[in-house]
């Protein structure tokens, strides 16, 4: 039996080779197919501050990025002691999570369908957030607006960030591959 995940990951899977692919070897007239920009990974990054010594916040923290990305985060912690910050050695920072593949095609489809359209007063994601490599960042304000997360269950609203990493060399081309995919980017 094929997994809902699975057919959507397909979708935009064949949608980036039947219709990307070709619109951006003729926009940017590449002579070679491996220069054609794609997605490499896309990173979701939650720092939890202070609550990352609560056992209960975190848990539900990681419970959270569980349900939304279908994957085990991780736990980021800090690498030496800050004083001034009042941050010691191993201490947890936040949570992160990588997504290749299947599951980053799947997490993609749902963010563009599901998730952007949900958002209170959405009007696009801005230009400003890709850097000189055509990688894209921006950041979600509450982690209800994804289906998987009731809000019965939600004790805060929490957001984090996301980073699409592609193999974009300007930003040109990043915005392009990912106007291609279907991001309602905005001016």
């Amino acid at each position: 039996m094929i997994n809902d995940n699975e057919v959507e990951a397909k979708n935009l899977k064949f949608l980036y080779k039947d219709l990307v692919f070709p619109n951006l070897v003729k926009q940017f007239n590449y002579k070679n197919n491996h220069q054609v920009p794609k997605l490499v990974k896309i990173q979701l990054n939650r720092g939890l501050g202070v609550d990352g010594q609560n056992n209960k916040t975190l848990q539900k923290s990681v419970d959270e990025i569980r349900l939304i990305t279908g994957q085990q985060p991780i736990l980021t912690k800090a690498k030496k002691s800050i004083a001034g910050f009042k941050v010691r050695e191993e201490m947890v920072l936040g949570i992160t999570v990588t997504l290749r593949s299947k599951k980053m095609y799947a997490f993609l489809e749902k963010l563009i369908h599901l998730v952007l359209p949900r958002i209170r007063d959405f009007r696009g994601l801005s230009l400003k957030g890709f850097d000189r490599n055509g990688n894209y960042n921006f950041g979600l304000k509450e982690q209800l607006v994804f289906p998987e997360i009731s809000y019965e269950n939600v004790d805060q609203i929490k957001g984090f960030n996301i980073s699409i990493v592609t193999t974009a060399q300007t930003k040109t081309e990043g915005i392009a591959l990912l106007k291609e995919f279907g991001f309602p980017l905005t001016d």
